[in-house]
């Protein structure tokens, strides 16, 4: 069975994604610079597919499974110094 979004909301600090086997989970917008500095506007304007949720204006994309793994936005790792 494949879990995947069927609805997004967002308040002050998270998002809400509501998963196809009746679970919601809530995520730090935090974890998703992109999505933290984005007007309400920008974030409504997703579009769901069976893998994940999109955000062609923010290029933002974020799976459900690395929703459901804890992982965040993976294209900003810091560098460690040395």
């Amino acid at each position: 069975m494949t879990i995947s979004a069927k609805n997004v909301s967002f308040d002050e600090v998270t998002m809400w994604v509501e998963l196809s086997d009746a679970r919601t989970i809530g995520v730090p917008l935090a974890w998703f610079p992109r999505l933290l500095h984005a007007s309400p506007e920008q974030r409504n304007r997703y579009e769901l597919s069976p893998r994940g949720i999109h955000w062609d204006a923010l290029d933002e994309d974020i799976s459900v499974a690395g929703l459901l793994e804890g992982r965040g936005d993976v294209t900003h790792i810091p560098h460690r110094v040395a």
